[in-house]
């Protein structure tokens, strides 16, 4: 594993190369939306409890990396829109568990559509061998993102 600190120029310029083109792929998804009402952070709060499940507020701000009072405003905006339900714990009534409703699932669901023939209309300008190198850098793009 390169050591960035140490590493060759060319590492560095890889990583600056990946950092610049994740960033510009990232916003240029992010205008891709089916519901232009939700925020990016309500959007990915939606796609947490959709890969994770269920979750308390609390957990979902681990998750997410906001603090707990912030995911509260964020919960209960989504719970105002239609898009999660709030349950007593089963252990512990004095907190809640956030699930996403069926609207919130179909909306995703339409989003993860929209994105990916967005992205597949890009990747038609890939020649094959560009195609086979997208084929195998994307699980360790995938296992970035969740280091």
């Amino acid at each position: 594993m390169p050591d960035l600190s140490h590493g060759t120029a060319d590492d560095a310029a890889a990583v600056n190369a990946l950092r610049s083109a994740v960033m510009r792929l990232s916003r240029r998804l992010k205008h891709q939306r089916v519901d232009e009402s939700l925020s990016p952070t309500e959007m990915s709060v939606l796609g947490t409890l959709a890969l994770c499940g269920s979750a308390t507020p609390g957990e979902l701000a681990r998750k997410e990396h906001v603090q707990p009072p912030s995911m509260t405003r964020i919960v209960a905006l989504l719970e105002a829109k239609g898009l999660v339900r709030l349950e007593p714990h089963p252990d512990d009534r004095r907190q809640k568990v956030v699930s996403q409703t069926e609207r919130a699932e179909a909306m995703l669901e339409e989003s993860r559509r929209k994105r990916n023939a967005w992205l597949a209309t890009l990747a038609d300008g890939l020649d094959e061998d560009e195609w086979a190198k997208l084929r195998a850098a994307a699980p360790v793009l995938e296992k970035l993102a969740h280091l």
